[in-house]
């Protein structure tokens, strides 16, 4: 016990006591997917905090030095049991649910587990343990600093606390800041029982009564068509009356009411008051129409796509191993567990973070839970190497015994969700978000990671020809962009069940509450055919003519990717005014050959539409001033892999007229010797570079001191408006750029600009023949991208597996014409 103590009292400066702000990692390792409740327990550092489980501590204490740790175990004790009716397969809960909501009376079931806590402090590299009986007879000094230390950890909530979904209900709404004193006019105007219909346009649903003036007018119109006619909105713009309750709901217990000026759903405990102005008596009102939350529990339990998409007709065979491995649902998350499920399974993402993962480990920065890499690497090897690909144990035996359930222990990605999700307005949230937006969301990420050494994002990374001819000229321009994600649209009006859809929908109009829905059947070669036929622009300047005029738009590939992603656009909005999705089956192929639709360029003999006029020469005796750019288009570009100086020219010389015209000058001036030279403003003699705002000195000094030289600095503040913030943000994206400049001693640039060095030309895209295979996709269960739940169907080894959060099984019948995103890889020659 003296060895202890004497070891205990050397290394007592260096165990802290957590303070307010202090980031605790006591619920998962910074390199691994250890837990407390894994195999050997976590390990804190009782000096930085963080977490390492057993196989990574004995590295992070020869790297620093650290010698004490807070040794937390974790054993599960009990475990709520499953319904005796509910096949744990898909299906849901038996128990029928009355709220949207998750842990609420109610609402969705949830399981709830109970654990047995130990805490030891472990000296290493002895992995001498001390408990806190053998710490109460140490030296009061080493007592009560060690004592502090370990209830502070304990105590402290840790970093994924936030991100533990306990409790959740989609009904919670707000009282309306308007709805106790609203001004309610005297205008005689009593609402009939029944008969409505909009005062402007005599639409008989999505109605919407005023409750300032009892106007009973339309809901919104969306972008595409859908909805009403606007009516409703566009009177609350006119005459500035808040509220509205929507028709067909009202009940003795509510009803749906909308506040145009707080944009939301809200409650108004006045309701029964305002609406007896107009006549309406809350208590013998039923309601004709299905509110919002209804509508999103009966999506959630409806039996048609629920079931097809989950295979839950069917008794799936559990799957383990490496490539097998679950991901636990963080509340909302089951979005991001499909798109990394299906990324891994890309050999460009492999070999980048997965086959370097101990050298990833061993360059980890001192706060590994910070670093994309790391935490991307952590994920990828953790899905691939089968470690936790193992069937989880069900306490629910008389005898104690731990019976295997149907899905696994996994993984749960809290660090790196709150990674890839931090700032970001929606995926720092635990809403649902689309799947298909997280995915460019990572690829960004990516993007901006890894622009030194081979990138992944690569895989996907091609180029998109547009050729618009004017109609009136007959003239053409051509410009390409990249992308990453072809979105096929789905023309509802050419689906080959058609009459069967009409005489549906002529049955639910004359009332008939019994009509079954019928799934629209869309050919592939259809959404394939819109996606290549010509778009007319009605709305196209012509620098031909000089005048607006009409032209047409087709859209080819200018390079086909190894990995093709597919969307279906089957989302959009509809009557009730939120977003919903199309009840559609596309018969999507196993193969693809898409080399019909590769891009041809200029045709011969054809004409090209005249470039956007320069700004006008200045006179010598003009005030020469620095150029006003957008700096969100030239942002836009640099992350395209083009030279900063030609991306500022880009969007001078189109006039700041959006990303679309600067890439069409980027793309047609890539070869002009002085592509990457700075921008020269006419007028100014010598051929210098306009004259630059001057930059903030706190400002640069506080990026000088961050180890970047002083040109350096300058570069990134005017780059970015001279925001500090910015200027950091963009110096960490741009260091291949700045690492090329040849800096001195003083911290100044030893040439006189970057024409002498040689930029790549242009963003990497790699080519091939345009045949593809499926190998994956992602499906989507719920009313919109806003809620419901997403799995994934992968093939490997010629086997389809599904994977649905933790639930990893063999697919009997994969429902390929029910996806949303559809991974296609390059067939072999």
């Amino acid at each position: 016990m003296s060895d202890v103590s004497e070891v205990l009292m050397s290394v007592l400066s260096t165990i802290r006591v957590p303070k307010p702000g202090d980031r605790v990692h006591k619920d998962e390792c910074a390199l691994s997917f250890s837990s407390p409740e894994s195999e050997g327990g976590l390990y804190v550092c009782m000096n930085s905090f963080l977490g390492f489980g057993s196989q990574y501590v004995d590295k992070h204490h020869a790297r620093t030095g650290q010698r004490a740790y807070l040794h937390i175990t974790k054993t599960r004790k009990t475990t709520k049991k499953e319904d005796e009716n509910n096949s744990g397969s898909g299906h849901p809960p038996k128990k029928k649910p009355t709220r949207l909501a998750i842990g609420v009376e109610g609402g969705f079931d949830v399981e709830q587990e109970h654990y047995e806590e130990d805490y030891k402090v472990v000296i290493f590299p002895e992995r001498q343990e001390v408990t806190s009986e053998e710490l109460e007879a140490m030296p009061d000094v080493v007592k009560e600093r060690v004592s502090l230390s370990m209830t502070g950890i304990i105590a402290a909530d840790s970093v994924s606390h936030t991100l533990q979904v306990q409790q959740w209900d989609g009904e919670v709404r707000q009282e309306s800041g308007y709805a106790a004193d609203l001004k309610q006019l005297d205008n005689g105007v009593k609402i009939p029982p029944s008969g409505w219909r909009c005062e402007v346009c005599g639409l008989q649903e999505n109605l919407w009564l005023n409750l300032t003036d009892g106007k009973i007018l339309c809901g919104r119109r969306y972008y595409d068509g859908s909805g009403g006619n606007n009516h409703a909105l566009l009177y609350f713009q006119e005459t500035g009356y808040p509220l509205a309750v929507k028709l067909g709901t009202i009940t003795p217990d509510g009803a749906d009411v909308y506040s145009y000026d707080e944009d939301d759903m809200v409650l108004d405990s006045k309701l029964p008051e305002h609406l007896s102005h107009f006549g309406i008596n809350m208590m013998t009102m039923e309601k004709t129409e299905r509110t919002m939350t209804e509508l999103e529990i009966a999506v959630n339990q409806r039996v048609g796509e629920w079931e097809v998409i989950q295979e839950s007709g069917t008794a799936l065979r559990p799957l383990y191993g490496p490539g097998l491995t679950g991901m636990k649902n963080l509340g909302n998350s089951c979005y991001l567990n499909s798109v990394m499920q299906v990324l891994f399974t890309v050999p460009d993402f492999h070999n980048k973070y997965v086959s370097n993962i101990n050298k990833i480990i061993d360059e980890a920065p001192s706060d590994p839970t910070q670093d994309f890499k790391t935490q991307v690497a952590k994920l990828g090897y953790s899905l691939l190497s089968g470690d936790y690909s193992k069937p989880a144990p069900e306490l629910g035996g008389e005898n104690g015994a731990a019976e295997p359930k149907d899905y696994q222990i996994g993984i749960a990605p809290r660090m790196f969700k709150a990674l890839v999700g931090r700032n970001h307005p929606e995926f720092s949230t635990n809403r649902q978000q689309d799947a298909q937006e997280f995915l460019l969301h990572f690829i960004n990420m990516v993007e901006r990671n890894c622009r030194l050494g081979p990138n992944p994002s690569e895989a996907f990374r091609f180029l998109v020809e547009e050729r618009i001819v004017c109609q009136q000229s007959q003239k053409a321009k051509y410009t390409q962009r990249v992308d990453y994600i072809i979105q096929l649209p789905v023309p509802m009006e050419q689906a080959s069940n058609i009459d069967e859809l009409q005489e549906a929908e002529r049955q639910r109009e004359n009332g008939d509450s019994t009509v079954m829905p019928v799934r629209a059947q869309i050919p592939f070669a259809v959404c394939l055919a819109a996606l290549s036929e010509p778009e007319l622009l009605t709305d196209f300047w012509s620098s031909a003519v000089q005048a607006k005029t009409t032209a047409t738009k087709t859209t080819r590939f200018a390079s086909f990717p190894d990995h093709l992603i597919i969307q279906i656009k089957k989302f959009t909005f509809g009557l009730d005014w939120v977003p919903k999705k199309l009840d559609v089956s596309i018969e999507v192929p196993d193969t693809l050959d898409l080399s019909t639709l590769r891009a041809t360029g200029q045709r011969r003999g054809e004409e090209l539409l005249p470039e956007v006029a320069p700004p006008p020469l200045m006179t010598p005796d003009a005030e020469v001033t620095a150029p006003v750019l957008d700096d969100s288009t030239v942002s836009q570009l640099c992350d395209m892999g083009f030279p900063l100086e030609a991306c500022r020219k880009a969007v001078y010389y189109t006039g700041n007229t959006g990303i679309d015209s600067a890439m069409n000058w980027v793309m047609g001036h890539m070869d002009d010797p002085d592509f990457s030279a700075p921008l020269v403003l006419p007028g100014c003699s010598g051929g210098t570079t306009p004259t630059m705002e001057s930059v903030s000195e706190e400002h640069l000094a506080t990026i000088v001191s961050m180890g970047f030289s002083r040109e350096q600095a300058t570069k990134a503040l005017r780059a970015t408006s001279n925001t500090l913030e910015r200027a950091v943000d963009w110096i960490f994206s741009h260091l291949d750029d700045l690492e090329s400049m040849e800096v001195s001693e003083g911290g100044r640039s030893a040439g006189e600009s970057e024409a002498s060095r040689e930029p790549p030309p242009g963003p990497c895209v790699r080519d091939g023949p345009g045949k593809y295979e499926l190998f994956a996709f992602i499906s989507h269960m719920g009313t919109s991208t806003m809620c419901g739940h997403y799995v994934c169907h992968i093939k490997k080894d010629q086997q389809w597996v599904i994977f649905n959060d933790q639930k990893v099984c063999a697919s009997e019948k994969p429902p390929k014409d029910l996806g949303y995103l559809y991974f296609y890889r390059r067939m072999a020659e």
